[in-house]
């Protein structure tokens, strides 16, 4: 019988955290129905495999979804949902900065009627200065030129339906942002404020270059806002040209025709090249995006599937693939 709720946490490097983790979410299910937590374990490198497992021993209501390798947060979050089962499932990062005592009123107003609820910051403890602005000027990024709209200071802690987590399903392109396509399905949305506490324990995984490229994958996943810029800006680049040689044949006409100054020459040559080569980049990045769309490779394999005793009660090894 499939249990009421599913808990998705992606794990990479967790172990440190996993018992405290266990301790808050525990109490709080409980209280709310049968229950499921979905674990990926995303290529880790320290105990976080071994630690799930040993809780596996204790609560039987935990399922394990061990990767064959780290394929990253995004895709560990989609083999998360492709294998829970509840009628409403719960994406919750594993470093407790999203505290799980939010999740009774995220439960509170998907039984209201709404479809996704999603948890939206007040604070951002336990963050730099220039975290908290990048991610800013991202959402307002977004907000202008994303074919859909991000609410902003969200991130995937959140709760779906059964039918939103089924959309999301059909979406298997292998550049994933998840907060857009989050956004894309749509259905009836609500927010519940929170406050976001720091990690509980160990490191985040997340640099500011992946960061970057997450950022990067939200803007050319959701819009081709660079694309248009590339093009205005040859736009602008080209009439600029066509008036620096109308000043330049003016001047020869009324001053004569001296001897061109080289620094000049060269700043325009390097200026046109870099432009060149900035639109050949943008359209490199899409370009990309499609060749690897187009091998239509799996998103990732599961190397060993635990299923919670919510749905059968013995191992189950699979060698196959999403």
């Amino acid at each position: 019988m499939a249990p009421e709720f599913s808990l998705v946490i992606p794990m990479f490097n967790e172990a440190d955290g996993i018992g405290a983790l266990y301790g808050r979410i525990a109490p709080v299910m409980d209280g709310l129905g049968p229950w499921e937590a979905v674990c990926v374990n995303d290529g880790s490198r320290d105990a976080t495999l071994r630690m799930l497992e040993e809780l596996r021993s204790r609560d039987p209501r935990i399922a394990i979804v061990n990767l064959s390798r780290n394929f990253g947060k995004e895709i560990a979050t989609t083999a998360g949902l492709d294998h829970a089962r509840g009628a409403a499932v719960i994406v919750i990062d594993a470093d407790l900065q999203d505290p799980p005592e939010v999740i009774p009123d995220l439960v509170a107003q998907w039984r209201a009627g709404f479809d996704m609820v999603y948890a939206q910051r007040r604070r951002r403890d336990g963050e730099s200065w220039l975290k908290r602005r990048t991610a800013e000027w991202f959402y307002r990024l977004m907000e202008h030129v994303g074919r859909v709209q991000l609410p902003r200071d969200t991130g995937d802690f959140r709760l779906m339906s059964r039918r939103v987590v089924e959309a999301l399903r059909q979406m298997r392109e292998h550049h994933r942002f998840m907060k857009g396509l989050f956004a894309w399905v749509g259905f009836p949305t609500a927010a519940v404020l929170y406050d976001r506490a720091p990690r509980h324990a160990g490191r985040s995984s997340w640099s500011y270059w992946t960061l970057w490229n997450l950022a990067i994958e939200g803007i050319t996943g959701f819009t081709v806002m660079p694309l248009k810029v590339a093009t205005y800006l040859g736009l602008i680049v080209a009439l600029l040209a066509v008036a620096y040689a109308a000043f330049v044949v003016v001047k020869t006409l009324i001053l004569g025709n001296p001897v061109a100054g080289y620094p000049s020459l060269l700043t325009i040559v390097l200026f046109l090249g870099g432009v060149q080569l900035m639109t050949l980049g943008v359209i490199g990045e899409y370009l990309g995006r499609i060749f690897n769309e187009t091998k239509q490779r799996p998103l990732y394999f599961v190397e060993r599937y635990t299923p919670s005793e919510a749905r059968v009660e013995e191992v189950v090894r699979l060698d196959r693939v999403s």
